[in-house]
C-alpha cells in the first residue's frame, strides 16, 4: 500500500514522513540514558540499511542491540506495508528522546541518602528509499 492510497495516516507518521515513501519503528521506555543512545544513533544516521546493521552488530555499546532490532523492524515495515525494496533503503532519521526517569534512593553514611536517577529513552528509526531522499536534497 503506497502513501497515496493510505486513508488514515497516524500523527506520528505524518510528523516523521509526511507524504514521502518510507517506514519507521519506535521503541519506547528503553532503559538506557539518552546520551549513550545518541552516540550509537550518530553511527547509523544516513547510512544504508546493510551498513547500519553491520555497524550495529559489532558495536560494543549495549544499546546497539536495541537499535539493531529497531532497524530490522523498520525494514520489515517498509517491505510489508509500503512494498519497498530492501536493497535501496537508507536510515534517514534516527531520534533519541528522553523518557521518564525512575528515582531511586541509595543509603549513605550517617543515615543520609543519595538519589539515583535511572533514565529511559524513546528510540525512533525511519527508513526511506534512496531516490526519495536524493530528490529532497538530503545526503
Amino acid at each position: 500500500m503506497s502513501a497515496a492510497t493510505r486513508e488514515n495516516i497516524s500523527a506520528r507518521r505524518e510528523r516523521l514522513l509526511g507524504d514521502e515513501p518510507g517506514a519507521f519503528a519506535v521503541a519506547r521506555f528503553v532503559r538506557v540514558t539518552p546520551l549513550k543512545a545518541r552516540r550509537v544513533a550518530d553511527l547509523i544516521r544516513g547510512a544504508r540499511v546493510e551498513d547500519a546493521l553491520a555497524t550495529l552488530q559489532f558495536a560494543p555499546q549495549a544499546v546497539a542491540q536495541n537499535f539493531y532490532k529497531l532497524v530490522e523492524s523498520a525494514v520489515a515495515n517498509a517491505e510489508t506495508t509500503e512494498g519497498l525494496d530492501t536493497d535501496d533503503l537508507i536510515v534517514s532519521v534516527v531520534t533519541v528522546d528522553e523518557g521518564p526517569t525512575m528515582k531511586r534512593w541509595r543509603p549513605r553514611a550517617k543515615g543520609a541518602a543519595n538519589r539515583i536517577l535511572k533514565r529511559t529513552s524513546h528510540l525512533t528509526v525511519v527508513v526511506q528509499p534512496e531516490d526519495s531522499i536524493s530528490k529532497k536534497g538530503g545526503n
